[in-house]
């Protein structure tokens, strides 16, 4: 993982925001969604999901918890229920991290934040067969066209749970050119960025 958070490849940034995504980026910004849902634009689908379960949320907030330790006193802290934003697309990660002022990295539109100023995301896999096609294909796509550097998946129905750290972006093939697997049981630690030395293990990841 060699980019910081706002090293995006400039490739990125040259391709044209298509017709469609207009039309889903007008769509989803009317949308008045009730309590406990969220929407978000995900190759070319606006995808409506609700809050996740309890075992989601706990996880959540064991990172999260392990986060604000591990980055206290830095530039950089993990945050929540923001929409990361990259050309006409939206996404609300369940922790991502970037500046302690958001202010910093604003969209356009001032509805989120953009994605070249985040430099991790983080996404616990939700049950379901179209929750985890979600969690573990579409949006590792999306997160990479972005250029977003590290990408962690704690996916619990992989097997015995597995935490797969993926790093080196290539925005045009929308795919990460680095995955490292841990099985749940052993730390992923990761190696870079303003997280570097953060290591996800069997206290967070225990049941």
């Amino acid at each position: 993982m060699t980019a910081l958070a706002h090293e995006v490849s400039p490739a990125v940034d040259d391709d044209p925001v298509s017709d469609l995504d207009e039309v889903l980026w007008q769509a989803w910004k009317a949308m008045d969604l009730p309590e406990g849902y969220r929407a978000e634009i995900i190759e070319g689908s606006i995808e409506v999901s609700p809050t996740g379960r309890r075992r989601h949320a706990v996880l959540i907030s064991r990172i999260r918890r392990a986060l604000d330790a591990h980055l206290a006193g830095g530039d950089h802290v993990p945050h929540q229920d923001a929409n990361v934003i990259h050309r006409h697309k939206s996404w609300i990660p369940d922790i991502f991290i970037a500046p302690v002022d958001l202010d910093e990295i604003p969209d356009e539109d001032g509805l989120g934040v953009d994605a070249a100023g985040v430099s991790a995301v983080v996404e616990v896999v939700s049950p379901g067969r179209q929750n985890e096609q979600r969690d573990r294909i579409r949006k590792r796509r999306e997160y990479a066209r972005a250029g977003i550097p590290l990408h962690i998946v704690v996916d619990d129905h992989d097997g015995d749970g597995t935490v797969v750290l993926l790093t080196s972006p290539d925005a045009k093939k929308a795919v990460y050119t680095d995955e490292h697997r841990v099985p749940y049981g052993s730390d992923a630690v990761i190696q870079e960025g303003p997280a570097k030395g953060f290591a996800i293990g069997e206290d967070i990841t225990r049941a």
